[in-house]
């Protein structure tokens, strides 16, 4: 999949097709009371990002998020906001070119289905199909970003990677600490119970992110919790953790895109500049918090701040 090109107006028509407002909370817009086949894991044996006339060096971007109970603010903020600006801005500020996105729903595999995948889309039938999910249930362990890395590394094709040995990117957003605290498998009835796949055995979160980080980059941001959920990515996947707080998850968007231009080599001096007053802000915490060295300092004339970053992106 991957056809087609995504344009702002396409969400403006949308949006008011389906009645959402910037008041419209998560039950309001998701009004799914079951996980639809088509989004099903077990019936899917490949998602593929393709190159085509329309997107001739095609990216495929992942962008999964917990939909539990308390995560439910998050799924209404990318329906509503952060999926349409995340692609307007890759659009603009082209970090990647030929974006194709896809979107992952995540629960906890030993208490519910565990996974929602859409197609990977250039327009804007990603919206739709995000729509389309089940979100607000449930509770969680931690948070599973392995069914997502498997998912990636055993049931996507992606042109990008297998035509010119570009990775992809992955994205997780949530708020619960790393699985690999508590020792964290996806054990063979995961894998039967969620992909339907017969395994003799399972796979331990480390070689699950392994696995994964063969044909993407992949990152884990943390929105709200109580602070371990961060030092505890941070151990797991070093520099590759950024810090959203929740009362500034609107900004979801800048930081996507500000992590892909410093992933694909924009200075990080200049990946701060380009955005202005509280955008400024927020990304620059965001890419601060990418490694224990660096400290956010809130500096008037961002010069404090900007020589930090520097020296971590160099």
């Amino acid at each position: 999949m991957g056809y087609g090109s995504y344009r702002a107006s396409d969400w403006t028509k949308l949006k008011q097709s389906r009645g959402i407002s910037s008041s419209s909370d998560a039950a309001q817009i998701f009004s799914s009371k079951s996980i639809q086949d088509k989004y099903n894991p077990r019936f899917i044996n490949v998602r593929e990002s393709c190159d085509s006339e329309d997107s001739p060096e095609s990216t495929p971007i992942i962008i999964a998020f917990d939909v539990t109970g308390s995560m439910g603010y998050l799924a209404a903020e990318i329906a509503k906001n952060s999926l349409n600006k995340t692609i307007t801005e890759i659009y603009d500020k082209k970090p990647v070119t030929n974006p194709h996105v896809m979107c992952a729903a995540i629960t906890d595999p030993h208490r519910d289905t565990g996974l929602q995948v859409t197609q990977f889309e250039a327009d804007i039938r990603v919206i739709e199909q995000l729509l389309d999910l089940r979100v607000g249930f449930g509770g969680n362990l931690y948070s599973y970003d392995s069914l997502i890395w498997y998912f990636a590394a055993k049931h996507t094709k992606i042109d990008s990677f297998d035509k010119r040995g570009k990775k992809g990117f992955l994205f997780f957003i949530g708020d619960e600490i790393c699985g690999a605290e508590k020792g964290e498998w996806l054990l063979s009835k995961n894998l039967k119970d969620v992909f339907d796949d017969e395994v003799e055995k399972g796979y331990p979160l480390r070689e699950i992110a392994d696995m994964a980080m063969e044909k993407y980059e992949i990152f884990h941001i943390v929105t709200g919790g109580n602070g371990r959920g961060l030092e505890s990515w941070q151990k797991f996947l070093p520099g590759r953790v950024a810090e959203v707080k929740s009362a500034n998850i609107e900004y979801l968007s800048e930081v996507i895109t500000s992590i892909m231009q410093l992933t694909n080599g924009m200075p990080a001096e200049s990946v701060i500049s380009q955005w202005s007053g509280k955008t400024k802000d927020v990304v620059a915490f965001a890419l601060s918090t990418m490694s224990d060295s660096v400290k956010y300092v809130d500096d008037s004339n961002d010069g404090a701040l900007v020589r930090l970053l520097k020296k971590l992106f160099k």
